[in-house]
């Protein structure tokens, strides 16, 4: 990390407690009913705590009514792909995992529990998740590396009742595909045609690729550390296999060669001006995700030719891609529908409303927010400010209709209109509180 030590320093304190009633660390627990008569102390536990046990008894369902089962979300991790960090084991993790609690909390009003498992036994894993899921209204898998987490996913995804989604593939997959699907309609492409290169093979380039292709890609080159995945290579994981061409191409370089769409998810400083000269000669689209250093910064970019419209994962740059744009929401969405899983429809339709919104007229208070009294949908906008309190109200309902659509939802006559409404005013006293 090339960040300064005083930056690092301010890390180190914004972690530590701030006075003598303060706790170290990121989240506590906030109670939501008061416990300060004995009539309150009897009802919040003993005796008065076995009546809305008895009713769960009966009718499980009623967990949603008596406790905070529909607003709860486990973030599960090994520590094995922990952000830029590599395998770093599960208590180092748990700082992010606390992070991705407060992202939960602070965009969607989503409470989350942080759960570090120190194993990296794939069963035991998917067990231990398996086992506890009745008490949550959704699993958040996070940072558990390749391709271990595609199988831990679709195993729990059976067997749990409560939404599973594993952020690292699918939170990525939706952002970026709803900036794929402006440049789309900005290019006036069709998606059956386009050249998509996706350099990195873990679990956000593999979910970004299936992605993709249920938007109606076709032509999609992935690479991994060896190079090119092609038909020719027999070292590939059934998810690899998937994505193995039929191909000449072997190197970054050849593959970039008329690519209208590159999506980086690898190392720093890996695309050079030279390719990004050698793509599609209109509207060539690069999202850099490698953190802290992309693939190729927007100002190298822009040089080598002015029509490039680039993204990145940082904050610093426009077109952020930022998960905080989809798995707050689309949680909050699931968990309002009651959803027993997030389908694919839901994903997509996460995308299609991210996409959209970008389109909108931006509100002052984003544009003072980043400082850039210049946003509106175009090259240097084609996804939406993470402090944008509208993306709640468009994602979480689009989300909770795909849910509906989809026949996974538990709710039955949920009126649509009447939650954007209710989104609304959580986006605004979210906003208020911020």
């Amino acid at each position: 990390m090339s960040e300064s030590s005083s930056f690092k320093n301010e890390s180190l304190e914004y972690h530590r407690a701030k006075n003598e009633f303060d706790t170290n660390g990121k989240t506590g627990t906030l109670l939501t009913k008061p416990c300060k008569t004995a009539t309150e102390l009897s009802m919040a536990y003993s005796p008065g705590v076995a009546y809305p046990c008895l009713e769960i008894e009966k009718n499980p369902e009623l967990a949603y009514e008596y406790t905070n089962k529909g607003n709860l979300v486990a973030v599960v991790s090994d520590g094995t792909a922990v952000l830029g960090l590599g395998d770093i084991g599960a208590l180092a993790g748990k700082p992010v995992m606390e992070g991705k609690g407060v992202l939960f909390k602070s965009f969607a009003n989503v409470d989350a529990v942080d759960i570090e498992l120190n194993t990296k036994s794939s069963e035991e894993i998917i067990n231990i998740v398996a086992a506890m899921s009745d008490s949550f209204g959704g699993i958040n898998l996070e940072d558990i590396s390749a391709p271990r987490c595609f199988e831990i996913e679709e195993r729990l995804k059976a067997i749990c009742n409560v939404p599973v989604f594993h952020d690292d593939q699918h939170g990525t997959a939706v952002i970026t595909t709803a900036g794929l699907m402006n440049v789309i309609e900005m290019s006036g492409k069709e998606a059956k045609d386009l050249k998509v290169v996706i350099i990195g093979a873990g679990a956000a380039g593999i979910a970004c690729g299936n992605m993709y292709k249920n938007l109606g890609v076709e032509k999609i080159t992935m690479l991994d550390s060896r190079g090119v995945i092609h038909s020719g290579r027999d070292d590939l994981n059934k998810y690899k296999k998937l994505f193995a061409l039929e191909t000449e191409d072997r190197s970054l370089e050849d593959a970039m060669k008329n690519a209208d769409m590159v999506l980086g998810l690898s190392k720093p400083d890996l695309i050079t001006p030279e390719m990004v000269k050698s793509m599609s000669d209109t509207n060539p689209i690069i999202f850099a995700c490698a953190n802290p250093n992309p693939e190729i910064t927007p100002d190298v970019a822009k040089l080598a030719r002015a029509d490039i419209i680039i993204g990145t994962g940082r904050s610093d740059y426009t077109n952020q891609v930022n998960n905080v744009l989809g798995f707050p929401q689309i949680f909050r969405g699931a968990l309002d529908a009651r959803a027993t899983k997030i389908t694919e429809n839901m994903k997509l339709a996460a995308a299609r409303a991210l996409a959209a919104l970008a389109k909108e007229d931006v509100p002052q208070r984003v544009k003072t927010a980043h400082n850039r009294e210049d946003m509106s949908f175009g090259r240097e906008y084609i996804i939406p400010s993470p402090f944008d309190r509208r993306v709640l109200v468009w994602v979480a309902s689009a989300v909770a209709q795909a849910a509906i659509d989809d026949g996974v939802a538990r709710v039955k006559d949920f009126d649509i209109d009447a939650y954007k409404i209710k989104l609304q005013k959580l986006a605004d006293h979210l906003d208020a509180k911020a």
